[in-house]
C-alpha cells in the first residue's frame, strides 16, 4: 500500500520547507539555533496541517540528533518513561547532541503526563519539541512551559498552498506521471481551510481514480469531494469546521443544531476544555449584556468540566449550549472594542485630558493634573456630564446597545445622560 501523498512529499530539509520564514528563513530563529548546534526545548503552536511535525523531523535531521516521537492521543506515562529511558542511553546532560522527543498534540496530555516530562527536560536527557493547536498558556503546565520557548506557526497563505500543489504535481513519484492541469484552484484552497495535509489528501482523492488528462476546476473538485467531507476527524481535519457549525448554531439560536454538533465533537473525542472555552468566548461575543448571566454560566461550565471530564461533562456542556442558544443575542460589546481598537490604531497615543489624569505629587497638581474633574457621586443621581475622551475624538460613540430588553434599558439610561452621543 502506498504512503499518502502528504507523507511522500514531506520536506526533508529547511530549504524545502514552505512558509514560516520567521522561523526557518535565512535569519529565522530556528535556523540560527540549528547553525549554532544548540536546540532549546520548544513548543510549536499553530493550526493543523501547517507542518509542525515536519519541522520537528527536520530539526532533528539537520542537527543530527536521535528522534523519538509520541502522540498525546495514544501515549501514557509509561510510554513517556520508556522513551526517556531510551533517550538517556543515547544522550545526556553534557552533550549538545541529546535526543529530541517530539510530542504531537501535547495539549491533550494530562497534568501527570506533562509532569513526567519535567525531569528529563530539566536534566537535559531530551530536548522536548511539543506541537499544539491550542494556546500553550492554557494547555501546558507552567513548570513545563517555563522550560520551553514557544514559537508560533502562521497559517499558510494562498501562495504557499499553490506552491505545495505545484510540488505535488511536478515532483511526487506517482502524481507527476499523470497529466494534470490546474485550471481553477479556489475550491481546493477553500476546502483545505489552510491545512496543507488536507489539501494534499483532497488532491490525491481527485486524481487517484482518474485516467488520461485531468483538468481540475472548481466544479470538478466540489462534485467529487464534497460528499466525502461529513466525517469528524478528531486529529484536526474537520476540527474547525465542526466547532464553527456548533458556534453558528448557538449564535443563530438553534439548540437542536447546537446539541447535534456538540454530539459530533463528543463522539469524535474532542477535548472537553476546547469546547467549554469556545462557549465561554461566545457567551461574551454573541450574547454579552443582552444576558450577562450567560457569561457566568459559561465560566462555571468551564470550571466544572475541567474538574469532571468525560463522560459526565457531556451533560454540563449540553445544558450550557442549550442555555446560550436560547439566550437573547448581542454583539455590541464585541463591536465596541473592535471599533475602539481601530480608533486607537488610526489616531495613535492621544493625550489623556488633564482633568482625568492622576495627581499623586505636588508638581503634578501644579501642572493642573486632575483639575476640574467632577466626582460623579457628588451630583444628583451620581452623574454629571463631562468629557472622558481626548479632545481629538470627542463625541465618538463606540458602544451602540443591542436591540434586546436589557440593552434597550441601557439605551434609555444613556439617552437621559449623554445627548452628545445621540443614543
Amino acid at each position: 500500500m502506498n504512503e499518502p501523498l502528504a507523507e511522500r512529499i514531506r520536506p526533508k530539509t529547511l530549504d524545502d520547507y514552505i512558509s514560516q520564514q520567521h522561523l526557518v528563513g535565512k535569519n529565522g530563529y530556528l535556523t540560527q539555533h540549528i547553525k549554532n548546534g544548540i536546540i532549546p526545548s520548544l513548543i510549536l503552536w499553530g493550526p493543523p496541517g501547517i507542518g509542525k511535525t515536519t519541522l520537528a523531523n527536520i530539526i532533528a535531521t539537520e542537527s543530527q540528533r536521535p528522534f523519538y516521537s509520541l502522540s498525546a492521543i495514544n501515549s501514557g506515562v509509561k510510554d513517556i518513561r520508556d522513551v526517556i529511558d531510551k533517550a538517556k542511553q543515547s544522550g545526556g546532560l553534557f552533550t549538545t547532541k541529546n535526543p529530541i522527543l517530539f510530542i504531537d498534540e501535547i495539549h491533550r496530555f494530562s497534568k501527570s503526563q506533562q509532569d513526567s516530562l519535567l525531569g528529563a527536560v530539566e536534566k537535559g536527557w531530551v530536548t522536548l519539541i511539543g506541537a499544539t493547536t491550542e494556546n500553550p498558556s492554557f494547555e501546558v503546565i507552567p513548570a513545563l512551559l517555563s522550560r520551553c520557548q514557544v514559537y508560533i506557526l502562521n497559517s499558510f497563505e494562498k501562495e504557499d498552498l499553490l506552491a505545495l500543489l505545484d510540488r505535488a504535481i511536478t515532483k511526487d513519484k506517482i502524481i507527476s506521471k499523470k497529466k494534470i492541469t490546474l485550471k481553477e484552484t479556489d475550491a481546493l484552497i477553500r476546502l483545505s481551510g489552510g491545512d496543507a495535509r488536507k489539501l494534499l489528501n483532497i488532491l490525491e482523492l481527485l486524481v487517484a481514480s482518474e485516467k488520461g488528462k485531468i483538468t481540475i476546476t472548481n466544479d470538478f473538485v466540489m462534485e467529487r469531494v464534497q460528499k466525502n467531507m461529513a466525517r469528524y476527524d478528531k486529529t484536526g481535519e474537520q476540527h474547525y469546521d465542526i466547532i464553527s457549525a456548533f458556534i453558528k448554531s448557538i449564535r443563530g439560536s438553534d439548540p437542536n443544531g447546537a446539541v447535534y454538533w456538540l454530539a459530533r465533537m463528543i463522539e469524535g473525542g474532542e477535548d472537553v476544555k476546547f469546547i467549554a472555552r469556545r462557549l465561554l468566548i461566545l457567551a461574551s461575543e454573541d450574547i454579552g449584556n443582552a444576558n450577562p448571566t450567560a457569561l457566568i454560566l459559561a465560566n462555571n461550565t468551564f470550571q466544572a468540566v475541567t474538574t469532571i471530564g468525560y463522560p459526565e461533562s457531556r451533560i454540563i456542556l449540553s445544558q450550557c449550549a442549550i442555555y446560550l442558544a436560547n439566550s437573547p443575542k448581542s454583539n455590541a460589546s464585541y463591536e465596541a472594542i473592535g471599533m475602539a481598537q481601530k480608533l486607537v490604531k488610526d489616531t495613535g497615543d492621544l493625550s489623556v485630558p488633564l482633568h482625568l489624569r492622576n495627581a499623586p505629587t505636588k508638581l503634578m497638581k501644579d501642572l493642573d493634573y486632575g483639575k476640574d474633574y467632577k466626582y460623579a457621586h457628588s451630583y444628583d443621581q451620581n452623574f454629571v456630564e463631562q468629557e472622558f475622551l481626548p479632545d481629538e475624538i470627542s463625541k465618538t460613540k463606540l458602544y451602540n446597545p443591542g436591540n434586546n430588553p436589557r440593552e434597550n434599558s441601557f439605551r434609555d439610561f444613556l439617552k437621559k445622560r449623554w445627548e452628545k452621543y445621540k443614543y
